[in-house]
């Protein structure tokens, strides 16, 4: 059985696929969509739950006000 390659893209390619949601990376020409996981998801949880306590703590507004 053979098996075909995926498509290599080009940086500049990739650029004008890349869709507003989501993540993707691009690993030697192939698209490839990230996950949120492991560790730096927990340390992601982690600085939210602290930043929303001092927002209470200060009564400050959850959003900026431009």
């Amino acid at each position: 059985m053979l098996q075909t390659l995926p498509k290599t893209k080009t940086f500049e390619e990739f650029l004008e696929w890349k869709p507003e949601v989501g993540f993707y990376e691009l690993h030697d020409g192939v698209i490839v969509e990230m996950q949120p996981i492991g560790q730096h998801e927990e340390i992601n949880g982690f600085l939210a739950g602290e930043i929303t306590v001092e927002f209470k703590r200060l009564k400050l507004p959850y959003t900026a006000l431009f």
